[in-house]
């Protein structure tokens, strides 16, 4: 029974790994997620106001001392909330890779390119074997356009592309007018990956202070059925790799991932809940359900859940009509 995966041109046993997370934060954490049977490691984000705080004190070209920017940074943690700095990141990326033998991918997270280029060499000379881009921008402004936000995604890909010898992987929102056009357009800057979805963190609002409130909860399995629907969609029509992560709570989660073409897995919650043992139980239920149904490599079944065949903008649309025409109510 053969397991392995090949993902961003990393060879991995399985296809389960650890995504960004404060669990990579620790060292000895990280050699018990090893123990525990994870495929790769992903280390927390580094965000892109760190490196600009760090650099010039200024965050998105704002200066945080000074009060007329006071309102718009409020909600920025100081430099000494974080859990790693920018230099402190990089000493832990190579105590992290001299601890463990599995793939170890570091990630940025941010809107554009301006601060990654000259850190992202850094990350490549401290050993990163690849590194995430997680592109979290909500567009809130009714002056940018979904075709600007898109080239500005694109143009960081291209940007780090050229500088970069590592893999690149681009972390994404579902929430793209086309997603499926923007996945083509990274894939055609020659992404070497992309990741599928990034959660958003919606706040909620306090009625006893009338204030937004942060709002953060585990993923479970009902986030995932949008994941694997653009996994369908996506597997074989774009040269890249697939990763799906969110959602993945059983070992049957990660094969329905597989089934719609994902090439790995990216487990977070899961593992918070259960411990890093829980990836050897993700490995052994995807290595009983491979025994049943008489399949010796993921290559044999990955993507056997395709998108519709045809013309998909009709299929979908037909799916829509056939999904809500199935409901009836409970005869009293």
């Amino acid at each position: 029974m053969n397991l392995s995966t090949t993902y961003l041109g990393l060879t991995l046993a399985h296809p389960f790994m650890l995504g960004a997370s404060p669990l990579a934060d620790d060292l000895d954490t990280v050699k018990r997620i090893e123990d525990g049977g994870a495929a790769a490691i992903v280390l927390r984000s580094l965000f892109e106001e760190q490196i600009t705080m760090a650099e010039s004190g200024r965050i998105h070209h704002m200066d945080p001392l000074d009060a007329q920017f006071a309102g718009t940074l409020a909600g920025f943690p100081m430099p000494d909330r974080f859990a790693l700095g920018p230099d402190e990141y990089l000493a832990h990326l190579q105590r992290v890779k001299a601890a463990v033998r599995i793939p170890v991918i570091a990630s940025l997270n941010g809107t554009n390119s301006e601060s990654w280029l000259k850190f992202a060499r850094r990350i490549q000379q401290a050993g990163a074997d690849a590194l995430e881009l997680n592109m979290y921008e909500v567009a809130t402004s009714a002056d940018e356009s979904s075709a600007a936000l898109e080239f500005q995604i694109r143009n960081v890909v291209v940007e780090l592309k050229q500088s970069l010898k590592i893999s690149i992987a681009v972390k994404l929102g579902p929430f793209f007018t086309a997603f499926g056009h923007l996945a083509r357009q990274l894939d055609e800057a020659r992404t070497d990956g992309l990741v599928l979805f990034n959660r958003f963190y919606q706040p909620d609002i306090d009625i006893r202070s009338m204030k937004a409130a942060p709002h953060l909860e585990l993923s479970t399995s009902a986030e995932l059925l949008l994941r694997l629907r653009w996994m369908a969609l996506l597997h074989s029509r774009v040269r890249c790799s697939l990763a799906l992560t969110g959602g993945v709570a059983e070992p049957a989660d990660g094969i329905k991932a597989l089934l719609a073409g994902a090439h790995a897995v990216q487990m977070v919650s899961a593992i918070m809940r259960h411990g890093p043992p829980y990836f050897a139980a993700m490995r052994e239920g995807l290595t009983r359900w491979m025994e049943a149904q008489e399949f010796a490599t993921i290559d044999a079944f990955r993507g056997r859940v395709d998108g519709q065949p045809g013309d998909t903008e009709i299929a979908e649309r037909g799916n829509y009509i056939r999904t809500l025409q199935s409901w009836a109510p409970h005869a009293h």
